[in-house]
Formats: structure tokens, sequence, C-alpha cells
């Protein structure tokens, strides 16, 4: 019995730790130039990550952004709208 609880939690630490690796951990501090952004994703904290975030990705990577800053929210709702558009002329 004591092995095999021993077994459930090393599994579940395991699991864990490699989960909150894709994880933002804090937010950039300054703005990223809108042209730079080709899209995002949503990091929500009850999927085992530690805060709320917007994920920017660039051509050199991600970005982790604060969600209640208003920038980020102004740039997310650009990117709707932009990909609305070219949803709506095919």
């Amino acid at each position: 019995m004591c092995i095999y609880l021993f077994t459930l939690l090393f599994i579940f630490s395991f699991s864990r730790v490699t989960v909150n690796r894709n994880c933002c951990n804090r937010y950039m501090k300054t703005k990223l130039p809108f042209s730079k952004i080709k899209g995002y994703s949503v990091q929500d904290h009850k999927e085992m990550c530690p805060i709320n975030a917007i994920i920017f990705h660039t051509s050199k990577g991600k970005t982790c952004t604060d969600p209640t800053k208003e920038w980020v929210m102004d740039y997310v709702e650009r990117l709707r709208n932009r990909a609305q558009k070219v949803h709506m002329n095919k």
C-alpha cells in the first residue's frame, strides 16, 4: 500500500512539473509592438498554471502578457478583428 501511494505521488509530481514548464510564470514589463505579433493564445490559471496570461506569438517566440492591461486586450481585439476580416473574405 505504501509503495502504491508513493508511486502515485511521484507520478503526479512529475506530470505537474511537466505541465508547468510551458506555463507563463511572470509577465513581460514592456509593451510589445503590435507589428511583431503573429497570433496569440490564452493561458488560464485553472489549467495548472500559476497566472492568467495572454501569450503573444512572434517570429522570435512567445511573450507572456498581463490580460488586465488595457493595451494587451486592445491587441487581442485587433487580432480578432483581423482574423474575422480574413475569414469573411474567403
